[in-house]
Formats: C-alpha cells, sequence, structure tokens
C-alpha cells in the first residue's frame, strides 16, 4: 500500500513539473505568437482579444524573458499596425506592476541622478543587445523600429522635466518605443543600484 501510494506521488509529480514546464511562457513562444497571427487581418472584437491575448502571454514572461522580448522587439509588427487607442491599451496592460510608483520615485531624484540613471539604463540595454547578438539571437536592429537610441535632446527632457511628466504627454507611439527604457530604469530603481551614490 505505501509504495502504491509513493508511486502515484511521483506520478503526480512527474505530470505536475511537465504540465508547469511546457504551460511557462518564454520569449521564443511569445514570438511565435506574435508571428502566427497577422493583426491587420483581423477586426473588432477578434483584433483586441488578439491584442490582449499578446498582452497576457508577454505578462506571463519571467523578468530576463520579458527584456529578451522588449529587446529583440518581438512585438513590432503588431504596434506599427495598432491605432493610437490600441497602443494605449496594449501599454496599459503590459507595463509592470509598480511602474507609478517608479516614475514618481524617479521625479523625487536630483537631476544628475537622473541624468545617470537614464544613461546607465541606456547602456546596460545596448550592452544586453549586444550579448543578444553575440549568442546568436534574432537582431534587433532591422526594420523600422531599431534599436533603442535616445537623442541627447530627449534624455535632457527626461531629466529636466521627469519623467512622469514626460510619459503624460507623450504620444502612444513614443511611449512604445521608451518601453524598455522605462523598465530597465525600473529594474535599476528596484534593486537600489541608483540609490547606493556611487556609478
Amino acid at each position: 500500500m505505501g509504495v502504491a501510494i509513493l508511486v502515484v506521488a511521483w506520478v503526480v509529480a512527474i505530470a505536475g513539473y511537465s504540465i508547469s514546464k511546457n504551460s511557462k511562457m518564454t520569449a521564443d513562444k511569445l514570438r511565435a505568437f506574435a508571428q502566427s497571427v497577422d493583426l491587420r487581418k483581423l477586426s473588432g472584437e477578434a483584433r483586441l482579444k488578439a491584442i490582449r491575448e499578446l498582452a497576457e502571454k508577454m505578462n506571463r514572461l519571467s523578468p530576463e524573458d520579458r527584456r529578451k522580448a522588449r529587446l529583440e522587439r518581438v512585438w513590432r509588427g503588431w504596434v506599427e499596425e495598432m491605432t493610437d487607442e490600441e497602443k494605449g491599451t496594449f501599454i496599459d496592460l503590459t507595463m509592470p506592476t509598480g511602474f507609478k510608483q517608479m516614475l514618481a520615485s524617479f521625479e523625487q531624484l536630483p537631476e544628475e541622478r537622473r541624468r545617470r540613471a537614464v544613461g546607465d539604463a541606456m547602456k546596460r540595454l545596448k550592452e544586453a543587445q549586444e550579448q543578444m547578438k553575440e549568442d546568436g539571437g534574432p537582431s534587433p536592429d532591422t526594420g523600422t523600429n531599431a534599436p533603442l537610441v535616445l537623442s541627447e535632446e530627449l534624455q535632457q527632457k527626461i531629466t529636466k522635466i521627469g519623467l512622469k511628466t514626460f510619459y503624460s504627454e507623450s504620444s502612444a507611439q513614443t511611449k512604445a518605443e521608451m518601453a524598455p527604457l522605462l523598465e530597465e530604469l525600473q529594474r535599476t530603481m528596484e534593486s537600489g543600484r541608483l540609490f547606493r551614490g556611487g556609478r
């Protein structure tokens, strides 16, 4: 009897592990989904459902896979086809928890720390993009949405007026393009690197 219970427990555990492993969302699975759906061929409720499904899948990614998917611009074709209203919905659905708190915290930083935070986040994103290329991943520098490049003028504007104001005044397209930078800034602030003094 004891052996039978042990065998059943092992079978249940292995089945659970297998289901969990297969249901885990990855950047590759997200890419496959994004490539399998042509948003141009959808309209009305089916279109909104597809956008919500893409957002839900993105939200199930681990932080590292989410960063990878953002840098690879997995959903670039989708965003290019979305209306401004749809882009706004997609951004609202995919912004990470605590994003508004990050914006408020960024506003409280002195201008020099803001500048350093933006510069450091841009540097880490570029390093991550280079690492992805070295690892043989999809190149993020093709198509109309090339690697994230924030002009000096835009960086100065963000550091002077603050992210919250800049974000609230930006178009849905600008918000979508800035999403990798904003998530990288949030990662920096959550890790405490920005508050430790030195670079």
